[in-house]
């Protein structure tokens, strides 16, 4: 079944340049980037998008995280996209993560981890609409 998720290429992956080799490993998965740009999250924004972790002890680290520098926002398309691309990703924790993942590669720690991506259909649909309007996404 053809789907679409979201992917956030972080702080810590933008500050050390490393949005081509990660775009290099998405599309050698097969999955086909419909919308892009980069952006400097507000504390707003930042505080929006991950609300679902608000009462977590991590929340406002998180946050503060996410607004430390520009991020890239991509919409994939693809076949079970959402599953594909947590495959890709990698564990949350590098330490966990199957080599030759995005996170074994290149994430720093748990927490700046280089990437995130929608984790069921549900979220992507909102995640999406939260990041791009209908304009942007060009399949």
């Amino acid at each position: 079944m053809t789907e679409r998720t979201l992917s956030i290429i972080k702080p810590d992956a933008t500050r050390r340049n490393l949005e081509g080799k990660i775009l290099a490993k998405i599309q050698d998965a097969g999955l086909k980037v419909v919308a892009m740009k980069r952006v400097r999250w507000t504390k707003y924004q930042a505080e929006k998008f991950y609300e679902v972790h608000r009462e977590r002890p991590f929340y406002q680290d998180l946050v503060a995280f996410m607004t430390s520098g520009p991020i890239v926002l991509m919409v994939l398309e693809g076949e079970n996209a959402i599953a594909r691309y947590r495959e890709v990703m990698g564990a949350t924790n590098p330490e966990e993560a199957a080599e030759g993942t995005i996170r074994a590669e290149f994430a720093e720690n748990i927490e700046a981890n280089s990437v995130h991506g929608s984790d069921s259909p549900e979220n992507a649909a909102k995640e999406i609409a939260m990041c791009f309007d209908g304009a942007e996404i060009v399949g």
